[in-house]
């Protein structure tokens, strides 16, 4: 499974067509018009959009129009690289799924493979996802939940990466339960 397939949203469009989350999928946003998850919501009939805008201040203001004109009662972030900006900050309920337990392994540049490499290199017992708000600075938003997969000491990053991404996609379902029952 490479990163930046869509997997995560994929997880997400399942359980709800499985019925185990009663929720419904607004709008899927891209700033890479080439991520295969802009596919898999258009074979899932979900709306999507690719970002025009470069700067973080134009991409704020871009997304914060957007949104307007769809009901969204929360953001999910999976995959999305890029700071969020006041307007969304101020104005929608945002978490982000992070591959590792933070606060280790966080903050700019810490994403996908990089996480996972530099989990094996510091020799960790333990890595896993962690789901967290989204606040001004990169993965320091209060945790909401973290599960701990184990990390062989023969373990390479693409197996940590499994492991994690697997561990992942049922805590992501697991809180959006959640917040769909107002336990969030």
């Amino acid at each position: 499974m490479r990163h930046g397939s869509g997997t995560t949203l994929q997880s997400v469009i399942d359980a709800i067509e499985a019925g185990n989350l009663e929720a419904t999928i607004s709008l899927v946003v891209s700033n890479n018009p080439k991520a295969y998850a802009l596919e898999r919501a258009r074979l899932a009939n979900i709306p999507s959009y690719v970002i025009q805008s470069m700067t973080p201040e134009e991409m704020d203001e871009e997304l914060y129009e957007l949104l307007d004109d769809f009901e969204v009662d929360l953001i999910v972030l999976a995959g999305y690289l890029q700071k969020i900006g006041p307007n969304l900050l101020n104005n929608y309920t945002i978490i982000n799924t992070h591959p590792s337990l933070l606060p280790k392994f966080g903050g700019k540049g810490m994403y996908g493979m990089k996480v996972h490499t530099a989990v094996v290199e510091a020799k960790e017992k333990f890595s896993g996802p962690t789901v967290h708000f989204v606040n001004e600075q990169y993965d320091e938003g209060a945790m909401i939940r973290q599960t701990k997969v184990p990390v062989l000491p023969t373990d390479t990053p693409e197996d940590v990466s499994a492991k994690v991404q697997t561990a992942e996609k049922v805590q992501l379902i697991e809180v959006l339960n959640d917040f769909v029952k107002g336990k969030i």
